[in-house]
């Protein structure tokens, strides 16, 4: 795996996933990207912070804006595990997000049911980046959760 490439990026996701499960939340990781260097790292942490809104994209949305001081992110790039939802494709939207990549497709609840046009105009976007792996895991996760 090359380092910068997009699968080394998803992969740094991936691990913030794992991070998730082991701690009971649905396992979605988020990376933000800025020039080749990681600068923002977030999971899902909904049950632990009791907060609707702490999805991964959301809380490395905030991590990011902190790092670089600066409330737009359109040299950033996010990669996240799952497809985002539509509150946090909205907040991709309003922070100007680069580039989007993601995993797995989430058919129920993606932004895509609604299309495109919920993200920035200007954000790049890329899917089915590491999608197996990222449903696995989440497959893994509900399939634990029944039993």
């Amino acid at each position: 795996m090359d380092l910068y490439s997009d699968e080394y990026f998803m992969n740094e996701a991936l691990k913030q996933a794992k991070i998730a499960f082991e701690e009971e939340e649905v396992p979605v990781g988020a990376v933000i990207v800025c020039r080749n260097k990681i600068i923002a790292r977030a999971y899902n942490q909904t049950e632990k912070l009791r907060d609707v809104t702490a999805h991964a994209e959301i809380l490395a949305i905030t991590a990011a804006s902190n790092a670089l001081g600066a409330k737009y992110l359109p040299e950033c790039k996010l990669y996240v595990t799952l497809e985002p939802c539509v509150m946090c494709a909205g907040a991709g939207f309003w922070s100007q997000l680069g580039e989007l990549y993601y995993g797995a497709s989430d058919p129920k609840r993606g932004f895509s049911l609604l299309g495109k046009g919920i993200l920035h105009p200007k954000t790049k976007v890329q899917y089915g980046l590491m999608a197996k792996e990222s449903k696995e895991l989440l497959d893994n996760f509900f399939k634990k959760l029944r039993n």
